[in-house]
C-alpha cells in the first residue's frame, strides 16, 4: 500500500509539472506574439511618417522647380499636377496649398488622413 501512495504522489507531481510547463509555454508564446504585433505596428507608423516626409520634400522640389522655370510659384496644387505630373495618394494624404503671392513661397501643409 505504501508503494501505491508513493507512485500516486509521484504521478500527481509529474502531472502538475507538465501543466506548469504548458502554461509557461503558452505565456511565453503570447508574449512573443504581442511583441511582434507591437513591432509591426511601430514599423507601419514609421513607414507612414517616412511617406509623409517624402511627399513634403517632393512637393517642395516641384514648387521650386516651377519657380525656377517659370519665374513664379504655381497658382495651385492642380497646376503642379497638370503641368509637372506631380501626383500623390489623395486617399491617404490631404495637402493644403496656400498661395501667399507671386514671389512668396506658398504655405504647404501635408496631413495624413485616418482610414
Amino acid at each position: 500500500m505504501e508503494g501505491f501512495r508513493r507512485k500516486r504522489l509521484f504521478f500527481h507531481e509529474k502531472r502538475h509539472s507538465i501543466w506548469a510547463k504548458v502554461l509557461l509555454t503558452v505565456i511565453i508564446s503570447c508574449c512573443i506574439i504581442l511583441l511582434t504585433c507591437h513591432g509591426l505596428n511601430r514599423l507601419m507608423a514609421d513607414s507612414k511618417e517616412e511617406e509623409k516626409r517624402s511627399l513634403e520634400e517632393a512637393l517642395q522640389r516641384e514648387i521650386v522647380q516651377c519657380y525656377v522655370l517659370e519665374g513664379h510659384y504655381p497658382d495651385s496644387l492642380s497646376y503642379l499636377e497638370e503641368q509637372y505630373g506631380f501626383s500623390y495618394d489623395k486617399e491617404q494624404f490631404f495637402v493644403d496649398y496656400q498661395l501667399l503671392g507671386a514671389n512668396i513661397m506658398p504655405d504647404v501643409t501635408v496631413i495624413e488622413r485616418k482610414n
